[in-house]
């Protein structure tokens, strides 16, 4: 049995650089000074007025406010641990290759679909942003216009066409 202490365990999973693309380095480190500075107000002056209320102990507005508190902070900790091993991608995206920040458009059982390359934090299904580290996206780097890509999926195999690379 292994016994570790959490700052062994955090240096151990965060000692990865992790590979993001500028846009979603840029966000990061604005939702990092937004909460620094905005949220971290807020929370304050939220706590300041529940405390004016009188007793602690069974203060809800307190009590929620403080868990606020608390999870923001933890995002804070979150985010800086984040952008001490982030490595933004020296990529300009004005490429004919798939690469990370590459927009790619590929064909799959007669229907056309778009995807962004991204790196692992920045994954958003719903806006197409898949990771460089997800099979589909790893298998798409590198490629260029026409090549095809063939991925193993929960329903089988897939195959891709490669339409555009952006």
């Amino acid at each position: 049995m292994y016994k570790f202490r959490i700052n062994e365990i955090n240096t151990y999973f965060m000692s990865d650089k992790k590979i993001l693309t500028k846009e979603g380095y840029k966000k990061l480190v604005e939702e990092l000074e937004e909460r620094r500075v905005t949220v971290r107000q807020r929370i304050s002056q939220e706590i300041k007025e529940a405390k004016e209320q009188g007793d602690l102990s069974e203060n809800a507005e307190y009590t929620e406010a403080r868990h606020d508190q608390n999870d923001n902070e933890n995002r804070i900790a979150e985010l800086e641990s984040l952008l001490k091993v982030a490595e933004v991608s020296s990529s300009n995206g004005k490429t004919d290759v798939v690469q990370l920040g590459s927009k790619v458009v590929v064909a799959v059982n007669n229907r056309e679909l778009n995807f962004t390359i991204v790196g692992s934090n920045e994954v958003d299904p719903a806006q197409g942003k898949i990771s460089n580290e997800s099979p589909l996206g790893h298998a798409f780097l590198g490629k260029k216009k026409g090549d095809e890509v063939t991925v193993e999926a929960p329903v089988g195999m897939m195959s891709y066409t490669v339409i555009d690379v952006a």
